[in-house]
């Protein structure tokens, strides 16, 4: 990061000198897309950029509308919220290079069939978006990230259409992410947890280009309509620049996976359950440690559904099991006498659990495997308060 903005502060110089004199007959415009590592969590997912190369006028930069900065004031608060700003930074592309070559990233350019128009149009767009004034956007994850910007930048230069292969996969945006996630089981459960039903819609052939590796595969297989009626391939050549590292380590599932601890965490309260049963106590220390940590997790999904901005996090149908309101219950469950007000809410619970398990393959929202045995533990103590606090107070 710190790398990255050095070499920006340190264009800043130079470029708007390059930005006065139009490309020349023997540039080339591509676009570069670094696959998908398990470096950090962003790298999941792959890297698009735009590379400007004309070696008449010695220009060899990268355009990446990747550029992010932890240490921005209320960095977290704000992502949560869904209101980043991303912006569009520049390198040297032998800085690019060699910043994924110790990655150990696989590297592929694809040099756009562009005319001569079509570039400069292209170029002046780039440069107009780097003005000072221009560089920030606000980030969308699904519709306005680092891969998107590059496309859509691509679409507005060519002098027609970009027709797209008629998309054949029946995709959601949840099954993309997930594949992506894949080696990382805790990612995955987070996600499927903060994201909602719209996750779970079919996606088009362009939605799935907010994901590097499928802009890469459509642009491969797209065309330019002209105005005149002439049709061409929108990618002229491609090539692997760096090829995957093999030495670099693969993250491999873990052994305490979210699906090992659910099912351990059921089977641990169903033992104390059994216990209380037979000593016909309630063991109100489960549910206050239980529904506490139920009702914190339903805060952040209530934020993250009503409040923040994201895409794709509401309706969230996973806030029938974890919502704000079990930290009221948790006040219930504490003080013997609101045992009758207690008995109400559990019994109120243990419905709503009891509906959300007969639909749980009927609701129009995808949930983690994971979740079962935790939706199980939360029914279980609810029904089985239900039965003690009526049969013994």
């Amino acid at each position: 990061m710190k790398k990255y903005l050095f070499i920006i502060s340190f264009l800043l110089l130079i470029l708007p000198i390059k930005a006065q004199l139009p490309l020349s007959e023997e540039s080339r415009i591509s676009i570069l897309t670094s696959y998908p590592s398990d470096e950090e969590v962003f790298t999941l997912y792959g890297h698009t950029a735009i590379r400007i190369l004309d070696p008449a006028q010695n220009i060899d930069l990268v355009f990446n509308y990747g550029i992010f900065d932890f240490h921005t004031p209320n960095f977290i608060y704000r992502f949560a919220k869904g209101e980043t700003d991303y912006m569009l930074g520049v390198a040297d592309f032998q800085n690019y290079f060699i910043e994924y070559q110790m990655r150990g990233s696989k590297v592929v350019e694809q040099a756009l069939n562009l005319n001569q128009v079509e570039k400069e149009k292209l170029w002046q767009a780039l440069i107009v978006n780097y003005e000072p004034q221009n560089r920030k956007y606000r980030y969308n994850f699904f519709f306005d990230n680092c891969s998107t910007k590059p496309r859509d930048l691509v679409e507005k230069a060519v002098e027609g259409k970009i027709n797209y292969k008629e998309n054949k996969n029946k995709l959601t945006f949840r099954d993309l992410i997930n594949d992506c996630t894949r080696n990382h089981s805790w990612y995955t459960f987070g996600c499927d947890l903060a994201l909602g039903s719209p996750t779970d819609r079919i996606t088009t052939i362009r939605e799935q280009m907010f994901l590097p590796l499928y802009l890469v595969s459509a642009f491969d297989e797209a065309t330019i309509s002209t105005p005149s009626g002439e049709s061409r391939k929108l990618v002229q050549s491609s090539s692997v620049l760096i090829e995957e590292n093999k030495d670099i380590d693969k993250s491999s599932p873990s052994l305490f996976s979210p699906l090992f601890v659910s099912i351990s965490l059921f089977l641990a309260v169903t033992t104390l359950t059994i216990i209380a049963f037979k000593r016909k106590k309630i063991f109100r220390g489960i549910d206050i440690v239980l529904f506490s940590i139920a009702g914190i997790a339903g805060l952040i999904l209530f934020f993250l559904s009503f409040i923040s901005t994201h895409p794709a996090t509401n309706p969230n149908w996973s806030l029938i099991w974890l919502h704000p309101f079990h930290l009221i219950g948790v006040i219930l469950f504490s003080v013997k006498k609101l045992n009758k007000a207690a008995y109400y809410y559990h019994f109120i619970n243990f419905a709503a659990l009891t509906l959300l398990l007969i639909g749980w393959y009927i609701i129009p929202q995808q949930f983690n495997t994971a979740f079962i045995p935790l939706v199980l533990t939360l029914w279980m103590r609810s029904g089985y308060s239900v039965y003690i606090i009526k049969k013994i107070y």
